[in-house]
């Protein structure tokens, strides 16, 4: 139990260190945030605003941060009972409500997948929320990115309900997906009307 808790911690603690505005900083000089319309602290505003190493690198990190903690405790206490669950999403939840920002943060996408690749060898949930975003951008294609993200989240909820067997993982994504519902919800960013359309 008490590595459960240690993990639980250190996930969220991962996921509330920011590294849009630090290698913003670091890089540029400025802040990625600053100027944009969703004000979001990640890899979006990071490449666009930082650039091309400021994004790249915040990508890296933002993936690491749910990775690392997810993946370490998985070989550590080789658990698929509840606890899982709540490190998956523990890393999301910190870089959505982050500690160390006054619990302002991101959209939590790229962490996300951070998270799901963490459960490797099995990468079944981070192809299922791929293959989401990849469906909503190609063949059904939602516009703005605000409503493709809530479908994709929301279709690959679904998908892993049907196809994934450990209850764990099917809490675990079930937690992150509401979590970045949540933030998508909740946000002030002003968006253009929902489009859907063909191919």
């Amino acid at each position: 139990m008490t590595r459960f808790y240690f993990y639980l911690l250190a996930g969220y603690l991962s996921g509330s260190v920011l590294y849009a505005h630090i290698w913003g900083r670091f890089l540029c000089r400025k802040d990625v945030t600053a100027g944009t319309r969703d004000k979001n602290p990640g890899t979006a505003n990071a490449f666009m605003v930082g650039g091309f190493w400021c994004g790249i690198l915040t990508l890296l990190c933002d993936l690491a941060k749910g990775f690392v903690p997810v993946w370490l405790f998985l070989r550590q206490t080789d658990s698929t009972d509840f606890a899982l669950a709540f490190v998956l999403a523990a890393p999301v939840i910190g870089h959505i409500f982050p500690l160390f920002h006054h619990f302002r943060g991101g959209k939590g996408i790229a962490t996300s997948f951070g998270c799901l690749l963490g459960l490797y060898p099995s990468l079944a949930c981070a192809l299922i929320l791929a293959g989401c975003f990849i469906v909503f951008s190609t063949v059904l294609v939602i516009s703005p990115h605000y409503y493709r993200t809530l479908a994709a989240y929301l279709a690959a909820l679904i998908i892993t309900f049907l196809t994934v067997k450990i209850s764990a993982i099917r809490l675990g994504m079930l937690l992150i997906s509401g979590a970045v519902s949540c933030k998508l919800l909740t946000c002030h960013e002003k968006n253009e009307r929902l489009k859907v359309k063909l191919l």
